[in-house]
């Protein structure tokens, strides 16, 4: 498809944007106020989101592939939308793993880019994202997808501000006794840090790492940090550490970091060999 002129943003909600261009067999990038949608041929390639870890943090901080390796594959064909293809080729990653770990974070984005169905803000016709064809998913399938998870995490605690707030431990409840997967996940809650910010430090997904904060939310152990209305006299609240860095609306890698965090070897490992014994 020829490059053209964006269209600008109108009142139609995301989800009815993308039935359009998935009829229409587009290629290009939908932005919305809470992240950006690939689409080639009418097809779901890639999704981002401010709010949710990366392709490249959740298989760094998992173990499956070292940061080194990461930055390698980025540099070598990030220019060329192929870093996906380069990750495989170079042996620093098995194709399955890869196909996995990626459709894990294009479902997870794509729940918050539709969680409020929002208004389509651009469409770039012709864009593409630096990470290349991995895997392509119909447009009705990513709707239903977030519809469910949307459906499920409402009834396990109708309050969505714990997917996005940050959380904090609420004295008093007893918290012996926990499942694994919870406990590990309370571990995190600070009074810092979101959902997203956790998933990252555990290296896990995004929509898991919901699941079980909203079960502690209904549970009554932790709840969103309600923000500080400032008085006359009050000093502004410091910015929370490590925010998510919001999406920028051109396609490109998130920049290398100074000092990459240490990975913690956890959930994508285990399905890496689960994987390759298959």
């Amino acid at each position: 498809m020829t490059m053209s002129t964006p269209t600008l943003r109108t009142d139609e909600p995301a989800s009815a944007r993308l039935g359009t261009l998935a009829a229409q067999g587009a290629t290009g990038a939908l932005s919305t106020e809470t992240g950006i949608v690939y689409l080639a041929a009418g097809h779901v390639v890639h999704v981002e989101s401010a709010v949710t870890p990366d392709l490249g943090d959740l298989l760094t901080h998992s173990g499956a592939l070292a940061p080194d390796g990461w930055w390698e594959a980025i540099d070598q064909a990030g220019r060329r939308c192929r870093v996906g293809r380069q990750l495989v080729d170079s042996g620093h990653l098995a194709a399955g793993a890869l196909e996995l770990c990626h459709l894990g974070a294009l479902f997870d984005a794509a729940y918050f880019v539709l969680a409020h169905d929002g208004p389509a803000l651009r469409f770039r016709p012709g864009a593409a994202h630096w990470l290349g064809a991995v895997r392509s998913v119909p447009v009705d399938t990513v709707l239903r997808e977030s519809r469910r998870r949307r459906e499920l995490l409402h009834r396990i605690w109708p309050e969505p501000a714990v997917d996005r707030a940050p959380l904090a431990r609420v004295p008093g409840p007893d918290a012996t006794d926990l499942p694994v997967r919870r406990g590990r996940t309370l571990a995190q809650v600070d009074g810092v840090r979101t959902a997203a910010q956790i998933a990252t430090a555990l290296a896990c997904r995004t929509f898991h790492t919901l699941v079980e904060l909203r079960r502690l939310a209904a549970a009554g152990l932790v709840a969103p940090v309600a923000p500080l209305i400032p008085g006359p006299s009050s000093a502004p609240s410091p910015a929370p550490a490590s925010a998510p860095a919001t999406v920028s609306a051109e396609p490109g890698p998130t920049p290398r970091p100074l000092a990459p965090d240490e990975p913690d070897t956890a959930l994508l490992r285990r399905l890496l060999h689960a994987l390759e014994a298959l």
